[in-house]
Parts: C-alpha cells; structure tokens; sequence
C-alpha cells in the first residue's frame, strides 16, 4: 500500500499561519500581492511564492524521468576553497571520523548477519536436519530441490547445508545424483539474507525500487537457472558425468584448509555472543537417535578425549571383540573393548553458556536482537555514504564502478566485474555478506543494477572456490564425494552465467528484478509475500504433496506449470503482438479486477492495517494509534471546530528556489464559497 507522500519541509508550527478573522478583514493587499476578484466578485489576494524554503522531495517520479536512474549526490555543504584553515583542518577530522564510523558499522554488520545465521540454525536447525533424513522422498529431484532450499533459508547458510549433503554422500545415505537438486536448492536459499537486508530501505521509495532490484536480480538468476539446468539434469545427468569424470581424472590430494580471511576478525566478538555445536544437526540427518536430544548451544569448549581398555560384560561369546579376549567367571562372560572417555575441561565463553534456555528460546532472542542490530547498521551506513559520496568523491566512485571499457573492449568490463564479484567472495568467505554490503549500495545509487549483475554472478562464484578449497582439506574418506559435489555447485553456476549473461538479450534476470522492484516500490506489502511465498509456501506445498505420492505431485504440479506457461506466452503476445490474439485476449479486463491488479488487495491490505494507524492531519503521514499525532496535528484539529473565516496561509514548505516557475504559476489564490480565504490550494490539509 503505497504511503502518503510525505512534506519533509513543513513547519511544525501551523498556527503561526492561521490569523484571526478580524484582522484579516481589515487586511489590505502589501507590497508585492496583487487584488484580483473571483467569479463572485470577492477580493482575492495572489502573494508571490517565497524561494527561501526547500520544496518536498516527492517519491514519485516525474512523468518522462527514467527510474533507475541514478540520482545526483551533489555536495550542498561548503566547497574546500571556501574553508579557512579552521575550517579545512576541522573538515579532515570530521572524514576520518566518518570513516572510521563506517568501518564500526560495517564490522557490526558483518556480525550481525554472522549472529542471525546462528539465531536461525538454533531455530530450525533441527527441523532441517530431520528433513534430510527420508533419503527416499529426496530422490526426487524437485523434492530435493525444495528441500535445499527450505534447509538453507532456516540454518541461513548455504556452507553449512552443504556439508550436512557432503557427510550423507560420504556415509553412503545419499547419492550424488540425488544431492545434485539439493545443492541447486542450497543456492537459491542462501540470496534470502540480502532480500532481508533490502527490506530495511523501505522507508525510501526510490532507495527501495533499486535497493529491491538489486537484492532480487539475485534470487532471478538462480531460479531461472534452475528452471532450466534441474530438468536438463534429470534427463542427461552431465553435471554428475562431468564432475566424476573431473575427479578421477585429476588425482587430488588433501590439501590445507581453506583461509577464514574474514573470520579472523569477526569470531573474537560473535564467540562471546554465542557458539553452536553444528556438529548436532549433522548427527540428526545422519539418524543418530541421540541427537535430538542435545543442545545446539555448545556449553563446553575444551574437552579431553581418552581411550582405555576396559573387562566389560557381554550377553553371549558371540558378542566378544576376539576369542581370545573372551573369558568367563562362571556367572558371566566377559570382553576387553577399547572404551572412550570423554573428560570436560573448560567452559566456552560466551553469554548463553550458563542460561540453560532452550534452543528456541535462544534462537529467538538472538534473533530479535540480530535483526535490530542489522537494521541499526544499514540506516548508519547508508546515512554515512550519503554524507561521504557527494560531490567529486561520488562521481569517482560512480566513474570507476560503472563505466565500461572504451570501445571496442566494452564488452569485457561486466567479465572484468565478475572476476572482482569472485575475489571478494572469496577473501570474505561469504557470498551472502558480499551482497549483502552491495545493497545499500545499489539503494543510494553508487552502484547500477546492470553492474550489480555480474558482480552478484561472479559472488556466486567465489562460494564455490571457497566450498571447493574446504572439499580439498577433507579426509581421505569423505574426499572425493566432497569434491564432486562441491565441482557440481561450481558447474552449475558456470552452466547458469552461460545461459544468462553473455548475450544481452538473455539477461532476463535484469528486467524481471527491475519489474519486481517497481511493484514492490508501490505496493511495499507485496515484498514481504514475495519472500514468504517463494522460499517458504512454495518448498513447503511441494514436500508436502511429496509425502502423499509422486503421483500426487504431478497431478497438482503439471496443471499449474502448464497454467503460468499459457499466462506468460499469452503476456508476451498481448505486449509485443496483440493483434493475433482475439480482442477479449488482448488484454485482461475480461478477468475479476483482483485478478489481474495489486490494487483490490492493497485496499484491503490497508483496510486490514488500518485498525493500528490513522492519517496525520498536518504532515499527511501514517502515525500509530498507540504513540499519537504530532501536536501540531492536535492544535491544528481544535481549530478546525470554528473554520468559518479563518484564512490559512500556504506552509512555507512549497515556497523553493528549486520550484519551477510553471508549479508556482499554479499555487493560485481562492476564496471558497464557505467565506475561508485561502492563499494555495496545494496546502497540506
């Protein structure tokens, strides 16, 4: 529901604008108005608008303007030539300062997103291990495939899904054809955390169109690929082929683990908020009974192992380790077994430690705490590049991140973008952290979409290197199907960039997250369902018909897929060539209004939220029953119970230099039939 345009200039006095009807009658024209009569013959005053005020800034786009494009970061403040030496050395610390803020803010942000990542693994952690436990409804490929997404959307990290699919391989519960749909899945789950980091630009229509755009492109491109690349798979299998032919052929050897760049820096804070036992949801999909049972939260950090041999008791001589370690007393038999002795030696340090609460309970504090410390930082963050990236400093930037090659190698800058995409993920070992610090760059306009793209695609590939190097540092064991799976994620987003980006006109992803950003920047409810239908409602619905029967599930899926396939080749014909189609096909009107528009559902969207809001009378804004209106709001409300010959005057809000001469020529004076003289008709009321 789109919000009221808000009037971020208009005094909070209004009664500074209201005269008294006595002097107002007595009242003559001053120097610079004009007397002119209306229809009726009453003196109407025409007062020239004032520039001394800022106009407010509508969110609306202007007719002819192009909405992406990237807005201005003009330098308002003073200019360095007209700084004293005061002033120039006070304006080098208040940088310094700025950035070293900034470098705070980022730091906590990466936490954060470290913190929430944890808040969702205790939450569902468990939940998704026992999802990967039925290895018979995951040989369905598109089972599999909403399952990975569903895992990594509740654990918040495609690395730890991934090596919970590694160890079921190793162990011998999962193929690798069938953890192929999985590991497709994992990747689209995993681009759901800087969606969340989008959503808290809302507050700006403009930074939210692209901010949207640019978390979702995304979301597109990993869907599209599977769209394509999951039936390829089941018919052909090349990506298992491929990757077991790349395997055996190359003799791999266990190598170094792969370097925690990133979490050198950030594990010191995050371990003293908490620390997780991951090694539990491992032990659930790997069907251990006990498992269940234990805590996520990890209470002990070092720990002494010590085996031993012990004279146990055994029911038979058949349940001896050896015949020759097999004896008896008379009354029993006994065995010599190496037994394990597990002696804990010290605590972790963090604060749940000795909070002995439940998982989920722990869960969802951190995650309410993580979630406002998120919020907390992208609103610094983006405040503190608006004030940083202006003037010359915002065209350079710009400049260097979206300028293309000189012809004839133009071409090769995007491919330039996804080898620097493919670095940063890789020294900052998270591809959700990358994007996710991208955002609120995208949403102030540093960066454009069409250069978001192959940045995004090549963070794609960068998670893989990183999964592979870590497959490479594997035991002997568990090596090979390791790497294969992790050559298979590799492949597979190679398999997608090929199909979506080389060409232009391929580059689908683009117009359909610049599609979704424009709707969502309307109707901002319509991200929220966006985010809950296609990582949650739609993997839930799928396995949920998988637990009642293939047949089921394609007796409810094929209908509905061949129903969107009809829909959007019938859009593309009404939009490109709607003369072949019959006149009531050419457009939609002939189906119930909320079928074919948002508007029905936003009317009853706000009638729905409307229970806990109301319109502020002064500002035009949405104010919350519970906190109330500005007091202006109320001042102004009691003196709108004796209107009859109150003159208002025209806040001074609308009186702007930057005000063309056409919008002025149209803020004209009027008196209404009720005897209220009014100086503009484009008041707030």
């Amino acid at each position: 529901m789109a919000p009221w345009p808000e009037l971020e200039s208009v005094n909070p006095h209004p009664n500074k604008y209201i005269e008294g009807a006595t002097s107002q009658q007595s009242a003559t024209p001053a120097k610079g108005e004009e007397t002119n009569k209306n229809a009726f013959g009453s003196p109407v005053t025409e007062m020239e608008l004032s520039s001394s005020v800022t106009v407010p800034l509508n969110e609306e786009p202007t007719k002819g303007e192009d909405t992406w494009d990237l807005p201005a970061l003009q330098d308002t403040g003073i200019t360095w030539s007209e700084r004293d030496t005061k002033g120039k050395i006070l304006c080098v610390f208040q940088g310094i300062g700025k950035f070293i803020f900034l470098l705070g803010f980022l730091y906590l942000f990466v936490c954060s997103l470290d913190v929430l990542s944890s808040a969702f693994q205790l939450v569902g952690g468990k939940v998704a291990g026992k999802f990967l436990r039925n290895s018979i409804v995951l040989s369905n490929p598109v089972v599999g495939l909403v399952i990975g997404v569903l895992v990594t959307v509740m654990v918040q990290s495609s690395s730890t899904s991934s090596s919970i699919i590694v160890s079921m391989v190793a162990s011998s519960l999962l193929t690798v054809r069938a953890a192929i749909p999985i590991i497709m899945g994992a990747n689209i789950g995993t681009t759901i955390t800087n969606t969340i980091v989008a959503l808290m630009q809302a507050g700006d229509r403009n930074k939210f169109r692209r901010a949207f755009a640019g978390a979702t492109v995304h979301d597109f491109f990993n869907w599209l690929s599977v769209f394509v690349l999951l039936p390829l798979e089941a018919a052909t299998h090349y990506l298992e082929i491929l990757t077991n032919f790349v395997v055996e052929t190359f003799h791999f050897k266990n190598g170094e683990d792969a370097p925690d760049l990133l979490k050198v820096i950030t594990d010191p804070f995050t371990k003293l908020i908490i620390q997780l036992d991951k090694k539990v949801i491992n032990q659930i999909a790997m069907k251990d009974e006990t498992a269940p049972n234990k805590s996520l939260v990890k209470i002990w950090c070092h720990t002494f192992t010590k085996v031993t041999e012990m004279n146990v008791t055994v029911p038979s001589p058949e349940n001896c380790t050896s015949p020759s370690l097999c004896f008896t007393d008379g009354l029993q038999f006994w065995t010599t077994k190496n037994v394990t002795y597990k002696e804990n030696i010290a605590k972790c340090q963090h604060i749940f430690v000795n909070f002995n609460l439940p998982d989920v309970a722990t869960g969802v504090i951190l995650l309410i705490t993580s979630l406002l410390v998120l919020c907390t930082c992208l609103v610094m963050i983006v405040k503190l590049l608006n004030s940083v990236l202006k003037g010359q400093v915002a065209s350079v930037i710009k400049k260097t991140l979206n300028t293309d090659f000189p012809f004839p190698f133009a071409w090769l800058t995007g491919y330039l973008a996804i080898f620097v995409g493919a670095g940063m993920t890789f020294l900052m070992q998270s591809s959700s952290v990358f994007t996710s610090a991208m955002t609120p760059l995208i949403g102030i306009g540093v960066i454009t979409i069409e250069r978001a793209y192959p940045l995004t695609l090549g963070s794609n590939i960068g998670t893989t290197t990183t999964a592979i190097l870590a497959a490479l540092a594997s035991p002997g064991s568990t090596l090979k199907s390791s790497l294969q799976i992790a050559l298979c994620h590799f492949f597979f987003n190679i398999s997608g960039i090929l199909l979506w980006y080389p060409i232009p006109f391929t580059r689908l992803p683009i117009r359909l997250a610049k599609g979704l950003g424009k709707i969502s920047a309307e109707y901002r409810w319509f991200a929220i369902f966006y985010m809950v239908f296609f990582f949650f409602l739609i993997p839930l619905t799928v396995f949920g018909l998988s637990l009642a029967g293939w047949q089921v599930l394609v007796g409810v899926g094929v209908p509905l897929i061949f129903l969107l396939i009809l829909v959007v080749f019938i859009r593309l014909l009404q939009s490109h060539c709607p003369w072949i189609l019959p006149r009531k096909l050419q457009n939609w009107d002939f189906l119930p209004l909320w079928m074919h528009s948002l508007k029905p559902w936003d009317h009853l969207i706000s009638l729905l939220t409307s229970c806990c809001q109301r319109r502020c009378c002064c500002r035009r804004r949405v104010c919350c029953l519970l906190c109330g209106c500005p007091k202006c709001c109320k001042d102004l409300e009691e003196g709108q119970e004796h209107p009859k010959d109150i003159p208002i005057k025209a806040p001074d809000a609308f009186d702007n230099i930057a005000m063309s001469r056409e919008a002025q020529d149209e803020v004209k004076s009027q008196v209404d039939t009720m005897g209220v003289k009014t100086i503009s008709n484009s008041t707030a009321l």
